[in-house]
């Protein structure tokens, strides 16, 4: 794209201004040209392409990045008919690792230097994502309430179908037996502890750090054979059959990857089996992203394979290592379009910039996944090793 095919920026009689408006049409250039690489046209007629309101965009992006990015995307700024499309497209020309790395520094130093996963802070991501509201996470998710991905490759038709298909696939990997106690760590609203309970006549624990979640949990799993408790995973107490951690461990961080092993060890019967269900990334990163830290998932942390296999070596054997990321594009659009459906009802509590917020995090989530740039692994690992073998369930 060239410099005339590009709105004009703001003019100003301010004789302070002139050097600001020329940085602006560097950032601009240098923008554009990224974006171009990506196949994404300012103000084009594809849906990938970005629809620009405000000229200041290109510089914020430079400067902070994904922060930068979400914040302008939250502030009317910019629009963009699919999303999803357009992170895709940023990500396989790797244009976010050019810009704003600035910012994300700080992170970087925080997570190398400070455990913020820790103590009382392992309770922040219940308090700041989990529980803000109930209404609306009833209104986004299958009728489970399920928040981690769903396991389409079942042939399933829709979100219920592919949730249940995953709960299940869940249940056979581990061979549920009746009478079987069950720990779930990060139990969410309860819909796996209900059913596996119902289904498979376990018996299970559930831990969450969310108040909000405990109390539905609590409602839903009522007269099951199923305990909910308030508490971070460190101070749990018992001797399980099997362990499920679920959607849990991207909160874990890494600075405590090798302290979960251990502690799932310490809680396992030694013919057990364990059942890791986790976003991960494709490279080692030990930071968090600047606009996720701040507005979705605060403290928290996606694994590498290197880190991942690093925590469990010695401590667990790996049976199975199972990746359906492309999964989650499918089950982010299911959620996306929930929330577009529930919004005129969830307006009354949420405002315009949290509605931008919430669908600027589940669309660019759907493209990271459909770039190939994140990843959903199930892994299921043995204290010593299956006796005879373990065979993977699909």
């Amino acid at each position: 794209m060239t410099e005339r095919e590009l709105a004009p920026l703001p003019t100003t009689t301010n004789v302070a201004q002139p050097k600001l408006h020329a940085l602006h049409r560097r950032a601009r250039t240098y923008a554009v040209r990224l974006l171009d690489a990506a196949g994404i046209t300012v103000n084009g007629s594809q849906p990938w392409d970005i629809q620009v309101h405000d000229e200041r965009l290109y510089l914020r992006c430079l400067l902070r990045g994904s922060l930068g990015l979400g914040e302008a995307y939250m502030d009317g700024w910019w629009d963009c008919a699919a999303i999803d499309e357009f992170i895709c497209r940023l990500l396989q020309v790797q244009a976010p690792a050019q810009v704003g790395w600035l910012i994300n520094l700080p992170l970087w130093f925080d997570s190398r230097l400070i455990n913020r996963q820790r103590g009382k802070g392992a309770f922040v991501i219940g308090q700041r994502h989990y529980d803000i509201g109930n209404d609306l996470y009833a209104a986004m998710l299958d009728r489970r309430v399920i928040y981690s991905c769903a396991y389409w490759d079942s042939g399933a038709r829709t979100l219920d179908e592919a949730q249940e298909a995953k709960l299940d696939l869940i249940a056979r990997k581990l061979d549920l037996q009746p009478g079987m106690r069950v720990l779930d760590i990060g139990c969410g609203w309860g819909g796996t502890a209900q059913y596996l309970a119902e289904r498979y006549g376990v018996h299970v624990v559930g831990i969450t750090v969310s108040r909000e979640q405990a109390t539905l949990a609590q409602e839903r799993c009522r007269g099951l054979p199923v305990e909910i408790r308030l508490e971070d995973y460190r101070q749990t107490r018992g001797r399980f059959d099997r362990i499920i951690s679920v959607g849990m461990f991207e909160h874990v961080g890494y600075r405590n990857y090798r302290t979960f092993m251990q502690t799932v060890r310490r809680l396992l019967a030694d013919d057990g089996l364990v059942l890791l269900h986790t976003i991960g990334t494709n490279v080692a990163y030990q930071g968090r992203d600047a606009w996720i830290e701040r507005y979705i998932f605060p403290n928290s942390m996606l694994p590498s394979p290197r880190l991942l296999a690093a925590a469990f070596e010695g401590v667990f054997v790996l049976e199975d290592w199972h990746n359906f990321g492309i999964n989650y594009v499918a089950t982010l659009k299911a959620w996306h379009a929930n929330f577009e459906r529930a919004w005129p009802q969830l307006a009354h509590r949420y405002d315009e910039r949290f509605y931008r917020m919430w669908r600027f995090y589940l669309l660019m989530s759907a493209g990271s996944f459909m770039a190939r740039a994140s990843q959903l692994w199930q892994l299921v690992l043995s204290p010593r090793g299956v006796k005879g073998g373990y065979r993977s369930v699909r």
